[in-house]
């Protein structure tokens, strides 16, 4: 019989191991962040919304609002050389208060019309909304989970200044990976007519976004996949999911943050929101939704969502001539 050779054994394990974790990191950089369909979510139970969410999203009223506004469709060359698009919405009457509003993950633009009927009809803004990279009309072939998007949206500010005037009072406003996005932008050099963010469903960091799911949805550990994939990553798509972090940059923010969550959120955990609002620099503000999943807050207790929206805003803006009817 022969001897077994444990040099051999060691290196065939090692060698199984290391193949595995290029195979995983490439096979995870497919799924969540290489551009394409994402079929593995739409059996996902921590996505599941109520009836009534689910109903407002196919077939509430904002739908129809959307398609009868005559946008104007804008366009902006990005600094890595993207060609990226939006939606531009003059208010009815002259007014210096802009909303930009940034999607969440799959999504696309004029899914943000949800809000921006809100905006447009009961508080009187201009509304912009964007494609992110990667998403609707807009350039890139993988999701930049915020990181890259901020400054994007960085320019898509001054682009839009120009346009409606320096003195004009930018909010911005982000559902899931688009809080996420506002929330990143925080930490930069702003430009001086950004007065406030509102983030919605906001996660602390991309890492740490995806350790969560990876141990919720494949049982997996973080490390080393995970550190494997943000190498690949960094490689394809230019962003290292650990710098991707929210929560270091709300800590350098100067602008007022309203951080907006559900209290049944399991996708992306209520806890990320709260520590957020805890570590933030700047005037902050929380408001929890009960019973409420991932981004279904606004729906779920509407009223008091755009109430708290509007005393955020009067409180943060100068000269507001904010108005809201919560009777419609």
């Amino acid at each position: 019989m022969k001897k077994i050779s444990w040099k051999k054994v060691v290196v065939l394990l090692v060698t199984i191991f290391i193949v595995f974790q290029i195979a995983g990191s490439f096979f995870f950089y497919n799924l969540a962040i290489k551009r394409g369909p994402k079929d593995f979510l739409t059996s996902n139970t921590d996505l599941k919304v109520s009836a009534e969410t689910m109903d407002v999203f196919l077939n509430g009223d904002w739908l129809d609002w959307v398609d009868k506004q005559e946008f104007e469709e804008m366009q902006m060359t990005s600094r890595d050389g993207l060609e990226l698009m939006g939606y531009y919405l003059p208010a009815k009457q002259p007014t210096d208060k802009l909303v930009i509003l940034t999607h969440g993950y799959l999504g696309h633009a004029k899914q943000m019309g949800l809000y921006g009927q809100f905006y447009y009809e009961e508080l009187g803004y201009n509304i912009f909304m964007p494609n992110a990279r990667g998403h609707g009309k807009s350039g890139g072939d993988y999701y930049g989970f915020g990181w890259p998007d901020r400054l994007d949206l960085i320019d898509w500010t001054k682009l839009l200044t120009k346009k409606a005037g320096t003195n004009t009072q930018v909010i911005y406003h982000g559902l899931s990976m688009g809080a996420a996005t506002v929330l990143m932008a925080s930490g930069e050099n702003l430009p001086n007519q950004v007065k406030a963010i509102i983030a919605d469903s906001p996660y602390q960091s991309v890492y740490q976004l995806f350790a969560y799911q990876l141990n919720r949805m494949f049982h997996l550990p973080a490390f080393p996949l995970l550190d494997n994939m943000n190498l690949l990553t960094n490689a394809k798509a230019g962003y290292s999911l650990k710098e991707a972090d929210a929560l270091s940059a709300v800590q350098r923010a100067t602008v007022p943050i309203l951080y907006i969550h559900g209290n049944a959120d399991t996708f992306v955990p209520t806890d990320m929101a709260k520590k957020l609002y805890e570590v933030t620099e700047s005037d902050a503000d929380i408001f929890l939704v009960d019973d409420a999943n991932h981004g279904e807050a606004f729906v779920m207790d509407q009223e008091a969502y755009k109430r708290k929206v509007d005393d955020f805003l009067e409180s943060h803006l100068s000269t507001s001539n904010l108005s809201i009817d919560l009777s419609r």
